[in-house]
């Protein structure tokens, strides 16, 4: 099937042949459904916890986070392009026959082009896209008042203007204030420093970048960054990555060959963001916040931010500490009757282990080396939020292809809706992942886990794309949080809908969440 070309482009890519031959054989086998158990609900697999237990767990990180190593970790590298696809279709239409009018009359719901046009002034870019046209000889307001709104679109989305539409979502200007408006990636530099400081004053960031995003990236935060460190007394220690091109998945045809540009070359794609498990692997944090770039708001409402995000920390210590005690006694392998019941509870309790069905004909050494293997792993406290209809991952009770049922945030589309004991599961579910997680990535003797170890590579997706006209199928890594996580300690907590709130369309920005007060 392969060529010398070929394998020469493999090398150039650090991608192994098995790798390849494995990823064809999945294009043919496909990817097996999760299957659903139930989902997980408060007091069945998600901890809820009253104001004093939270203010508790606040006080005890706020009194033990100084003996770790803290990182916050952002997913940054996706483009804005999907932000703006209604002024897209827009600017399509707009020369059509239908009139400008029209076109606004015919939807005026909060994600219309109306509403852009009618609230263009509360935008935080709005500054910047005046400027902007007004040094190419445009008048913004003349523009609005002549229904000229293929001008301002094209000056937002379009390199002769902003080139909002080519850049990542981290560039682009989210809220207001008094000094000037911010961009989503300074909203991080701020909540990095409230709830990720270091013992030392330093603010550990890294953020995940594309390579044609990277050099913008450094210059643009590099020009903000000294305001924070004199605005909070810290000193940033940011660093950057891209998606490795290891992770890189190659494309096939519709009979699962190769798919090859006209120079006979195969055509890889980005292997999704569960590749950036390589890029958390390669970080030396001990205690790591994730949390998507978009997932902000203005400082008027982060105190609910920094509240849950020090209970989640402080409930992660707590149980990394209690984790630690039971090893070093697993270990040892001389625990009596009694500490092994304490091991057994405190698993099942706190961190929600489901024992496989022959564990009470298991020895006790036998017993001792099964709970070593589980609670020997990364752990990750994933914050939960109440569903209120949007689409995505949430969390569940799954079991797996070995029959083992654990805890796992799962997205709707590794889920057979066709099959109604599934689809009445994953209607039942009453939370929803917002993507707000602090993981664990030591073990008990402080050394590095190894990340790629615990990765479920049946969790994967294939999809169906185009390029040249042409069909193609292209598969994605198992997802960050999904299956690349899939062998981790996993506890979810639930945390207020108000640490909430990302910005998927530009219209989000129109959201009370993200204006002034």
């Amino acid at each position: 099937m392969f060529t010398q070309n070929d394998l020469r482009q493999f090398q150039s890519k650090g991608i192994d042949i098995k790798v390849i031959e494995q990823q064809i054989d999945n294009f043919k086998t496909g990817f097996p459904f999760v299957e659903l158990v139930a989902p997980a609900t408060i007091n069945n697999g998600m901890k809820s916890f009253a104001e004093a237990e939270a203010d508790k767990l606040i006080h005890f990180y706020d009194k033990n986070y100084e003996d770790f190593e803290i990182l916050k970790f952002v997913p940054a590298s996706g483009a804005a392009s999907r932000m703006f696809k209604t002024l897209f279709e827009f600017r399509e239409k707009i020369s059509g026959t239908e009139s400008i009018d029209e076109l606004l009359n015919n939807d005026k719901g909060f994600n219309s082009v109306f509403n852009f046009i009618s609230n263009l002034q509360n935008f935080a870019f709005y500054n910047d896209l005046k400027q902007s046209m007004s040094v190419n000889g445009l008048n913004i307001e003349t523009c609005l008042a002549d229904k000229d709104f293929k001008s301002i679109i094209d000056f937002l989305l379009e390199d002769k203007g902003l080139g909002y539409a080519a850049l990542p979502k981290a560039l682009l200007k989210f809220h207001n204030y008094d000094d000037g408006a911010r961009m989503a990636m300074e909203e991080h530099l701020v909540e990095g420093a409230n709830y990720g400081q270091n013992s030392d004053g330093r603010v550990a960031i890294h953020f995940t970048v594309s390579p044609e995003h990277a050099d913008r990236f450094i210059e643009e935060i590099n020009k903000v960054k000294d305001k924070y460190e004199e605005l909070f007394d810290v000193i940033y220690e940011l660093t950057f990555s891209i998606q490795k091109s290891s992770t890189d998945t190659i494309a096939v045809d519709s009979k699962n060959k190769p798919f090859r540009n006209d120079d006979e070359s195969i055509v890889f794609r980005p292997g999704g963001h569960g590749a950036l498990i390589e890029n958390l692997n390669d970080r030396e944090g001990e205690i790591i916040f994730i949390k998507n770039i978009d997932n902000i708001v203005p400082d008027r409402l982060k105190d609910q931010t920094y509240r849950y995000k020090r209970v989640i920390g402080g409930y992660l210590i707590e149980l990394r500490n209690k984790v630690f005690d039971f090893l070093e006694k697993l270990e040892e392998g001389n625990l009596s009757e009694n500490d092994l019941k304490k091991v057994l509870t405190f698993a099942k309790e706190k961190l929600c282990l489901v024992l496989p069905q022959d564990f009470d004909e298991m020895s006790a050494m036998e017993k001792i080396d099964y709970l070593y293997t589980r609670l020997n792993r990364p752990i990750r406290i994933c914050g939960m939020v109440k569903n209120e209809g949007e689409p995505g991952g949430g969390p569940f009770w799954i079991k797996n292809t070995e029959d083992e049922i654990s805890l796992q945030i799962v997205e709707s589309s590794q889920i057979d809706l066709s099959n109604p004991e599934q689809k009445e599961i994953f209607s039942n579910s009453t939370h929803f992942n917002p993507v707000d997680l602090v993981c664990y990535v030591r073990d008990f003797n402080g050394e590095q886990f190894d990340l790629r170890e615990f990765v479920d590579p049946s969790t994967g997706f294939i999809s169906v794309k185009s390029k040249d006209g042409r069909e193609l199928k292209a598969q994605e890594l198992p997802g960050l949080w999904n299956g690349a996580m899939a062998d981790w300690t996993t506890v979810f907590v639930e945390v207020p809908i108000v640490t909430f709130n990302p910005v998927k369309t530009v219209n989000d920005l129109l959201r009370k969440e993200h204006q002034p007060s």
